[in-house]
């Protein structure tokens, strides 16, 4: 049972929208990462609709991947990324999501935040991730 349900904010992040998701949330994070979210949002939700969970994006083809990938650039390496790390998200017993393959600071951070009780120790760079996180910490201080 999720005892964190993280709440709207006026900056309407995707995460916002996926926080009953972990996987959903790191598979944003690497759509938005070096992205604009208006780039990489419909492509989002095109693959949600295509690869609704871990178990069948761990079985994608790659070449189908990366033609879905290529208007947001990376199309490679975000293709092996999703795929890698769909199947260690099922496969590896993790602690945190950035044990797993492509996923760094943002994403787990985004995962701290947004599905976990911990958001208070996390350190966000990104400029949208610390917008929510200040605006949290102002809600909750």
């Amino acid at each position: 049972m999720r005892t964190w349900k993280p709440p709207k904010s006026p900056y309407d992040l995707i995460q916002e929208q996926l926080y009953e998701d972990p996987w959903k949330v790191l598979v944003s994070c690497v759509f938005c990462n070096l992205t604009r979210r208006h780039t990489a949002e419909p492509l989002l939700w095109k693959f949600f609709s295509d690869y609704p969970t871990p178990d069948v994006a761990a079985q994608a083809n790659i070449e189908d991947l990366e033609n879905l990938l290529k208007p947001i650039g990376l199309s490679s390496r975000r293709a092996q990324t999703l795929k890698r790390m769909s199947q260690e998200y099922l496969s590896l017993d993790w602690d945190e999501p950035i044990e797993l393959y492509g996923i760094g600071k943002y994403a787990n951070d985004a995962w701290k935040i947004f599905c976990t009780p911990t958001w208070r120790k996390a350190t966000p760079k990104d400029h949208a991730l610390s917008w929510y996180h200040s605006w949290l910490v102002e809600k909750f201080a």
